[in-house]
């Protein structure tokens, strides 16, 4: 008797308890925007961003400001997403070549994926993994002495942020991470057992302007004597006990914002972005040809004012010979998409005229 032929049984589809899923996992839908088109259009309009994506912000100024032209070569020094990159590289072709750097390995090698598969090759884009304090080294590598525009956006994306896994969200459950690059020093959950509380303020202070920060660093330090504080729902409620503790009548808004910022401050610290930024602005004219411009967007005071004193520095030399900024996303974008909101762009032009001033 003959055998009958086996059949594969389809696979099933995930599902989940409730009308809406709750975890990142779950968002299959948002997760296949080729497949569910109509799913991702519904996210945005109601100004959200679809999980494991991200949507660039001040485009339109951006490419404004930078000016790219057909056959130049250029550097978007945080790739992301991919989103700026993208419109850089239609302004610059045919011929023009966009070097695109990023410290986070995990998501510049889905990014490259993407493009590669939009048929930009080598010749067009070259992708690093690389902080941007290192660009010298980057360029050397490359054999290229100088670039006509530099971008650098330094926000966090979307995707660390809707990831779970990375430990970058205080809103979801998972590991106390804040790396960029999760092989790199250390995670937040190990460095916050070596800071003692008088440091802890600091921190908070200087990376967020977090007005709680006495009362915030008192109860992670406290908490952290009874148990480490390895998860991110864990340390916010650690703040949120703070907050509590302090007797200060704060809204429900007011609360999030402090666990935002104090987020914020700890991810500055885990990896030395304000060092990395320093580093970077130094280093700047060197890298731009004559004529060359740079913009940089900004999600926050401390970096923000590093980066107008370094412009204005640049100008006064003569080394830059415009300068522009703060630029804030329109009305309209700050509805679409919330992320937006706290964003500053500032972009200058390098001087034609060669000066052998030194700026610091």
């Amino acid at each position: 008797m003959p055998e009958e032929p086996q059949t594969t049984k389809p696979k099933r589809r995930v599902r989940y308890s409730g009308t809406h899923p709750r975890k990142f996992s779950d968002k299959y839908k948002e997760l296949n925007p080729e497949k569910y088109p109509e799913t991702v259009a519904k996210v945005i309009a109601s100004g959200k961003t679809p999980a494991g994506m991200h949507r660039p912000i001040m485009v339109t100024e951006i490419v404004e400001g930078l000016a790219p032209k057909p056959g130049e070569t250029g550097i978007d020094c945080t790739l992301g997403y991919g989103g700026h990159a993208l419109e850089l590289l239609k302004s610059i072709q045919p011929g023009g070549k966009l070097i695109a750097l990023d410290a986070d390995p995990l998501e510049s090698s889905k990014t490259e994926q993407r493009f590669r598969a939009l048929g930009f090759d080598e010749q067009q884009m070259i992708v690093r993994n690389s902080n941007f304090a290192a660009l010298p080294r980057v360029l050397g590598e490359l054999s290229v002495a100088s670039v006509d525009f530099i971008l650098a956006d330094l926000g966090v994306s979307s995707m660390q942020l809707d990831t779970p896994e990375r430990g970058f969200s205080f809103k979801l459950d998972g590991p106390l991470d804040l790396r960029l690059n999760p092989t790199k020093g250390r995670p937040a959950s190990l460095l916050l057992q070596t800071l003692s509380e008088e440091k802890l303020v600091e921190v908070l202070r200087e990376n967020s302007d977090e007005d709680h920060a006495h009362e915030i660093a008192q109860a992670i330090i406290s908490a952290q004597h009874e148990r480490p504080i390895e998860t991110t729902l864990s340390l916010r409620r650690t703040i949120e006990q703070g907050l509590r503790a302090s007797r200060k009548r704060l809204s429900p808004d007011e609360k999030e914002k402090s666990v935002r910022r104090s987020f914020q401050a700890l991810r500055i610290l885990v990896n030395d972005e304000f060092g990395a930024l320093d580093q970077f602005l130094r280093i700047l004219p060197e890298s731009l040809s004559d004529g060359g411009r740079v913009a940089i967007l900004t999600f926050h005071s401390g970096e923000d004012r590093r980066v107008k004193k370094r412009f204005q520095e640049l100008e006064r030399s003569g080394v830059f010979e415009r300068v522009s900024g703060p630029l804030l996303a329109s009305p309209q974008e700050r509805g679409q998409n919330p992320r937006s909101a706290s964003a500053k762009l500032r972009w200058a032009v390098k001087s034609h005229r060669q000066r052998t001033v030194e700026v610091s």
